[in-house]
């Protein structure tokens, strides 16, 4: 499968998990996000998408993405941000305000075209848009948190393993057939387990409390589904192991300091690191640096091309 066709698979799974698990979150589940906040989320997602993609256009002097593939190329190119949109909706609870999820789909989006780095040849966004989207929105509204029990809050019984074993089944499916990121997965599940050994003997923290967030919904969409994104993570196995082990050391260095953002704020500084040093590497005169920073970090193909350094 070509790489590309792979990602435009994965993009299209993603979108239809995300979007049956919303609905069976607002008929089954017992969702605390209203309706109305979720077409408020994905009305924001689809604006704010088409407005900076016309811009873009205008200014590279190139007709936009959505024109020209009628209906199924608009879908296509709504998917990246329906899936920002959604997961922002679903992981914030801000009671009856909306304005507050508004401006994490907004930041969540945007992020793509302000945060930028050039790899291969070609400019990337770094940052994970619905994570970036959420940590955003929870620095900036204090009274804004990450809402971990309304995905099984209705759940009894059987359905109270069924629901997890599904996202466990239907996401190691989808990063193995199409993102191709099972080494990311089990290299964050084992640092995962590695600091809170680690924190029980150095600090004395109960283990069985710390390795409990693995059984939780929250902990299995955020590792099958947000770190695993193609156009944010690292492609190689060893970049990929290396981000994997890095979200699991911030984050246990993070819960060593009891800050509260716990695996979004791990995320995000790791993405955030990444994203620096690639443009450390795109700024290099040093063609070694480049080559060695970018194939460990980046998981590059190829080192990127850099031109000659003229003679004194």
């Amino acid at each position: 499968m070509a790489p590309e066709e792979a990602r435009l698979g994965a993009l299209k799974r993603f979108a239809v998990a995300i979007t049956v698990l919303n609905l069976l979150g607002h008929t089954v589940l017992g969702f605390e996000v209203s309706v109305v906040q979720l077409l408020a989320c994905a009305a924001t997602g689809y604006v704010v998408e088409t407005i900076l993609e016309a811009i873009g256009a205008w200014s590279e002097n190139r007709p936009p993405r959505f024109v020209g593939g009628g209906f199924r190329g608009l879908v296509i190119f709504l998917l990246p941000a329906h899936i920002t949109a959604l997961a922002t909706s679903m992981m914030l609870f801000s009671g009856d305000a909306v304005l507050p999820l508004i401006f994490g789909v907004t930041i969540g989006v945007a992020s793509k075209s302000i945060f930028t780095v050039k790899v291969a040849g070609k400019r990337r966004h770094f940052l994970n848009p619905s994570n970036t989207g959420i940590i955003a929105t929870i620095l900036v509204f204090p009274s804004v948190l990450s809402i971990p029990y309304h995905f099984s809050e209705d759940l009894y019984g059987y359905w109270d393993w069924a629901l997890p074993a599904l996202i466990l089944c239907t996401g190691t499916f989808l990063n193995a057939r199409f993102t191709k990121k099972i080494p990311l997965i089990l290299a964050w599940l084992g640092s995962f387990v590695l600091q809170a050994v680690i924190r029980h003997y150095l600090l004395g923290t109960w283990l069985p409390g710390s390795l409990a967030t693995m059984t939780g919904i929250v902990f299995l969409l955020f590792t099958f589904y947000m770190i695993t994104d193609p156009q944010t993570s690292p492609s190689s196995v060893r970049g990929q192991i290396m981000f994997g082990f890095a979200i699991g050391a911030v984050y246990g260095v993070l819960m060593a300091f009891h800050v509260v953002l716990t695996i979004f704020g791990a995320l995000f500084l790791v993405c955030l690191s990444r994203g620096v040093i690639l443009y450390v590497c795109e700024l290099a005169p040093v063609r070694k640096m480049q080559e060695r920073l970018g194939a460990v970090w980046f998981g590059r193909a190829a080192p990127v091309s850099v031109p000659a350094i003229p003679a004194d």
